[in-house]
């Protein structure tokens, strides 16, 4: 199969569904990751910064072992102030690379990068333009999905778990690659935090370790 991560900075490709890509690796799919900005720090674009946060992604790669990264290269922090530019190039790698699986951020984020995503994506993976995807999965990012204010429309409620106890290890090593990202505990973009989530998720669905997404669509042939 191929599968399509989308992911609105480097790092949450890790955060939401590292053990996921380390699993759909080892059975042998193409994984595809599409970062969708590129990053900014105290609300200033550094190149320099920027850079070597891609050469972190490109670490991070490594550890996962997928196929192919795209850098889309957008303005951090503003993609809500055009969906459009999102889409357009959105729509022309999906069409391209024909995902049967896709991974994109949960719409209730309080991150609001994540929320124009996956606005795009509801556009650009809509049924009519793309129905050779089979199935489309949000996923929650550590310090964003559950930061977002206590609303119904924002809680995260998973309704498919994967069991990544035999990748929880590869999905930390990924994770610490992301030098600048990395926070002390107890801040949840930490290896310990990542660990206590991950078994989180997997009590709830019996499993060790486990990733939890929210179905968005899936369809069967």
């Amino acid at each position: 199969m191929k599968i399509l991560v989308i992911a609105p900075h480097m790092d949450d490709e890790v955060l939401g569904c590292g053990g996921a890509i380390a699993r759909h690796v080892m059975n042998g799919d193409e994984l595809f990751i599409s970062f969708i900005a590129h990053r900014i720090y105290n609300h200033q674009f550094d190149k320099e910064k920027d850079d070597l946060e891609k050469q972190h992604a490109a670490k991070a790669k490594g550890v996962l072992g997928y196929k192919e990264s795209v850098f889309f290269n957008l303005n951090d922090e503003r993609l809500d102030a055009c969906i459009q530019d999102i889409v357009i190039p959105l729509e022309k790698y999906i069409l391209k690379i024909r995902p049967d699986i896709v991974y994109c951020p949960f719409r209730g984020d309080n991150n609001q990068d994540h929320r124009a995503v996956f606005d795009a994506i509801r556009v650009a993976a809509r049924p009519s333009a793309a129905a050779f995807i089979k199935r489309i999965l949000m996923y929650e990012v550590a310090s964003s999905t559950e930061q977002s204010p206590p609303m119904y429309e924002n809680i995260f409620l998973p309704n498919f778990y994967v069991n990544i106890t035999e990748h929880i290890d590869k999905k930390v090593e990924a994770f610490r690659c992301y030098e600048t990202e990395k926070r002390p505990y107890p801040h949840p973009r930490c290896e310990e935090a990542l660990r206590v989530l991950a078994k989180k998720r997997g009590v709830e669905a019996g499993f060790e370790y486990a990733e939890s997404f929210m179905i968005l669509r899936e369809k069967w042939d």
